[in-house]
């Protein structure tokens, strides 16, 4: 600790510059710019290791990927934790994860896990604690090196082509029948994490049994919020720090978060229901919602939370709104 100046002093050349480029002069520095150091040395830092692992890992998955059994899918868990856990962020979880066949039924149920979206860091912390491929809108498959990221972890690629929805629905059922479990985000995009928008009854056409004989998958409804920040509750005006949405640069809202210490997500598994319980889709996706949006409702306020059991509901909207917090 007492050699942190004289490190600082000696970046400060490489850090601290003026408007035209050229570097600032006197020192010392002041307090406030020795912090905004120590962030972009603990950003680097961090983006450094998160590189570093994702190399090592890469060929690693790309021989499990073709190999049989369950590896590939232990060895994706544990890379999004690394992730998670390189970039300062703790994970809380809440309730209990279902497993295959944990549920009445003939066989082992798959599992399809719903939760709300508000950021990309919903995929490290949420992949490091569920063991399923994620859907993701297609043009993700472009990005340079997320696409190859995506791809060892055997993402679905949907798009928001409604003359596809069938056959994607049909792709995602045949992961499920093959015994992967998949983690959904019917919002069909990420919000500003200050509530859960309506979930979209065409994602839970995935829900439906390709045969009448085939078991449909069991659904797991999932809550994600962001509470702590500098090991503080968050607010609505802090909150926001997290959400990754609209036209929102990806590397640049990596790189400020990268700065940031104590971070905590929390996690909540409500109780897992049976698609087969509820008439409709949209009947089934108001059911979810509900669960989701009222525990992610008290987890952003700090109220004690705990897993929520969907009930279900009328066909006909009731006029109920996303909650807000």
């Amino acid at each position: 600790m007492h050699d942190r100046p004289k490190r600082l002093r000696r970046i400060a050349p490489l850090l601290r510059r003026n408007g035209s480029g050229t570097e600032a002069e006197g020192w010392p520095l002041t307090a406030a710019e020795q912090r905004r150091i120590v962030r972009k040395m603990r950003a680097l830092r961090r983006i450094a290791m998160v590189l570093l692992w994702t190399c090592l890992a890469i060929p690693v998955q790309a021989v499990l990927i073709v190999s049989p059994g369950r590896p590939k899918v232990d060895f994706a868990r544990f890379y999004w934790a690394t992730v998670a856990r390189l970039l300062g962020v703790r994970v809380r979880v809440i309730g209990a994860r279902v497993h295959p066949g944990a549920m009445e039924g003939d066989g082992k149920r798959p599992v399809l896990f719903v939760s709300n979206h508000s950021s990309w860091l919903d995929i490290p912390v949420l992949g490091g604690r569920l063991p399923a491929c994620f859907v993701s809108k297609d043009e993700v498959g472009t990005w340079p090196v997320i696409r190859t990221i995506a791809r060892l972890g055997r993402t679905v690629y949907v798009s928001r082509n409604r003359r596809r929805t069938a056959e994607e629905a049909a792709l995602m059922r045949g992961r499920l029948a093959d015994g992967d479990n998949i983690l959904l985000f019917p919002e069909g995009t990420s919000s500003d994490g200050s509530r859960v928008l309506p979930f979209r009854s065409a994602f839970f056409a995935i829900a439906d049994a390709p045969t009448p004989d085939a078991p449909r998958p069991i659904i797991q409804p999932v809550s994600i919020v962001y509470d702590r920040m500098g090991w503080l509750p968050t607010e609505r005006a802090t909150r926001t720090v997290f959400a990754w949405y609209g036209d929102m640069n990806l590397a640049a809202h990596f790189w400020y978060l990268a700065q940031l210490r104590g971070m905590r997500a929390t996690v909540l598994l409500h109780t897992p229901i049976d698609p087969a319980h509820y008439p409709s889709r949209k009947a089934l996706a108001q059911a979810v919602w509900k669960a989701v949006a009222d525990g992610a409702a008290a987890l952003r306020q700090n109220r004690p939370a705990h897993p929520l059991a969907p009930e279900p509901v009328l066909e006909e909207d009731d006029g109920s709104e996303p909650a807000f917090a």
